[in-house]
């Protein structure tokens, strides 16, 4: 049932299976790209999370290209999407505490950093949005 003031179209808009895997397409795009990235220079993946104190390099760069594309495909297949998206949120989380860690930046990085640091934390409630509309949207078995 859909509130009185929505449109109808907008309702049609949003119960169109096409919008869901747009949606769902977009939330995971820089997850495949970084993955896909990271795949094909792994010492350029490598310096980057040594760069950030993630040590070994090599073990943070192989679980980072695993779960971008893994979780990605899990998300986009909408197939264990609670898996998917909270192995993303999980990295993501990892990530802005490492990468914008604004609170211990300069005062001239400070506000990019913050910046940032606030955009990952709306990504992961992208994230967790996306698991709970999918578990609703699936049949009961």
């Amino acid at each position: 049932m859909r509130p009185a003031d929505e449109p109808r179209w907008v309702a049609a808009l949003l119960a169109s299976p096409l919008l869901w895997h747009a949606a769902r397409l977009a939330l995971v795009s820089a997850y495949l790209l970084g993955g896909a990235v990271k795949l094909l220079d792994f010492a350029g993946a490598v310096a980057e999370q040594e760069a950030f104190a993630l040590r070994p390099g090599w073990l943070w760069a192989s679980l980072a290209i695993g779960i971008e594309l893994g979780g990605s495909v899990l998300v986009l297949a909408d197939r264990l999407v609670w898996l998917g998206a909270g192995a993303l949120g999980v990295l993501t989380f990892v990530a802005m505490l490492a990468a914008n860690a604004f609170w211990t930046a300069p005062a001239a990085d400070r506000w990019i950093l913050t910046n940032a640091f606030f955009e990952h934390l709306g990504l992961i409630a992208g994230f967790v949005l996306v698991a709970m509309l999918s578990s609703r949207m699936r049949p009961a078995s």
